[in-house]
């Protein structure tokens, strides 16, 4: 039977969308839509939920669904291939990996997908134009220069004055420099009551003005949360400031710290009040920026506002307050690509297997649109680790402290010079020292971030595609010469892979031809790195 034109440009058309290896189709229920991707041989795939970094490239029987869940971490609705492929949506999707092929289900909308190049870079780049564009601008540079220091595990909920300056005064006295000091949760009157606890203290004014003297920029912790029961609640309520349930009655949310009502960011009014109690805590206390808490998806599922969006959406608009803070820091946020923000790695836990987790996902942070990263908290962030001293492990917070050094940012919490021995604690701080040696390519890794959207810790396959690096996860290259192997498990050796070329121990001063695997011995105050010649 002779082909028609119309059956001919049909053909050339399906052949063409074929070459993509990707399908879309409309499940048999019309409320959602469905795309199969086919996995082919030496394809390697990452979605964009950072708490799961870990787990890629992703395996067979991976499941996920970003709907209301951002996994206590960044996400970004994403997929890219090593082999050049990008797969975006708009809207929060499932994803589950059977057999060879990976399945994408959400309600609504379409998938978008290209194959821009033959690499991950390739990919990621492409992604980053069209997607989650770079505005120009990073955060504070303060929050890459020197270590931060938040006073969480040494506070916990008992953050007051006479403490805080104790931690603050003790930082300098024991040789560390002083950089930016974060307040965290307890400081304030209550949730939502934005002003410090006159019982815990007496002059946060003249507190703040000592940090700065002594060489410290001031953050806070905030959330989007308000306390029922408070005068702030009333007066909210009132001016039909907070999300409500369908009955009308304010949400009451269920979070780690107990139950409070919402602010509705879809209502300009909610946002404006917000701001304007920062502000607030800016003008009069001096306060320099805002560590801002909670806001994930979860806390806003069945709610209604002044619109109505997803839970997703809701968590996107806490995270775009940040823009206004260049001194910002954000642990959960949606769709954020590309912008301005701090971005921590979700509490990790005191143990070597936690350790683990901070390269890989740190590394995710990097081809998903988050460059300016933070890799929790030295040692862990999680609040039960240093309650029994007997738990804990010195070589853990150095190789930690390490592993933090030549990332974006490193912050300290616990206090090593109260849990370490001297040689531990100067092996600490041996790893500032070597971050200052590195700083400038941090300073302009930083800017380039901020024009390119180029990761400054790169995957290994990042930099050196279609070379088998695919699976490495527990070294990284810092810009596109800095190869750097921090030791992440217990011990003192471990195996680095060198790509082909000349590489210079920085350790030794000796030079290594690649491609290589070698296997070093790493004394405790050694971090190794690796420059190409």
């Amino acid at each position: 039977m002779r082909k028609t034109p119309a059956i001919s440009c049909y053909l050339v058309a399906l052949a063409f969308i074929s070459l993509f290896l990707v399908s879309e189709v409309r499940a048999q229920n019309a409320d959602s839509v469905r795309m199969s991707i086919p996995v082919t041989a030496g394809e390697y795939w990452w979605v964009g939920i950072i708490n799961h970094g870990n787990m890629m490239p992703l395996t067979q029987g991976y499941q996920a669904d970003l709907h209301a869940n951002l996994y206590g971490n960044q996400a970004q609705p994403l997929l890219l291939s090593s082999k050049g492929k990008v797969v975006w949506s708009a809207t929060p999707f499932s994803i589950r990996y059977n057999s060879n092929s990976i399945l994408l289900v959400k309600a609504s909308g379409n998938f978008i997908s290209e194959k821009p190049g033959n690499s991950l870079r390739e990919a990621y780049r492409y992604a980053s134009a069209n997607f989650f564009p770079p505005v120009g601008t990073a955060p504070d540079t303060a929050l890459f220069f020197n270590p931060q220091y938040n006073t969480w595990i040494e506070l916990l909920y008992d953050q007051n004055q006479h403490d805080i300056l104790k931690y603050a005064k003790a930082i300098i006295d024991n040789g560390f420099p002083p950089g930016v000091i974060m307040i965290d949760d307890n400081w304030q009157e209550d949730y939502g009551t934005w002003k410090f606890r006159p019982g815990k203290f007496s002059d946060p004014s003249a507190m703040i003005d000592m940090l700065h003297r002594w060489g410290f920029k001031v953050m806070v912790w905030v959330c989007p949360f308000v306390s029922p029961d408070s005068e702030t609640f009333r007066k909210l309520q009132a001016n039909d400031l907070l999300l409500k349930e369908k009955d009308g009655y304010p949400k009451i949310v269920k979070w780690w710290n107990g139950s409070s009502a919402v602010l509705d960011f879809t209502d300009t009014a909610a946002v404006s009040w917000f701001n304007g109690e920062l502000q607030y805590l800016v003008k009069s206390n001096k306060i320099d920026g805002f560590k801002f808490d909670a806001g994930d998806p979860e806390y806003y599922v069945d709610v209604l506002g002044n619109r109505t969006i997803d839970p997703n959406e809701h968590a996107e608009l806490f995270a775009k307050i940040g823009l206004s803070y260049p001194l910002n820091e954000y642990r959960a946020t949606w769709k954020m690509g590309g912008q301005p923000l701090a971005q921590r790695l979700r509490d990790k836990g005191h143990s070597w297997s936690e350790l683990q987790l901070l390269i890989p996902n740190i590394l995710l942070q990097g081809i998903m649109g988050y460059p300016f990263t933070c890799p929790d908290m030295i040692g862990g962030g999680e609040m039960g680790s240093f309650v029994n001293m007997k738990n804990i492990n010195q070589d853990l917070i150095v190789r930690s402290a390490q592993c933090h050094a030549l990332m974006p940012m490193m912050q300290f919490s616990v206090a090593p010079w109260r849990i370490l021995d001297k040689a531990h604690l100067d092996a600490v701080k041996q790893a500032i020292v070597i971050r200052s040696k590195y700083i400038d390519t941090i300073k302009e890794l930083r800017l380039q971030a901020a024009v390119t959207g180029e990761p400054i810790v790169r995957m290994m396959d990042y930099e050196f595609p279609h070379q088998g690096f695919e699976k490495i996860n527990d070294q990284f290259m810092l810009g596109n010469n800095i190869l750097v192997a921090p030791l992440v498990q217990s011990g003192n050796t471990r195996r680095v892979v060198l790509p082909k070329g000349k590489w210079m121990d920085a350790i030794h001063g000796k030079t290594i031809s690649g491609p290589r695997t070698i296997e070093i011995n790493v004394a405790l105050d050694e971090l190794p790195v690796f420059i190409k010649k």
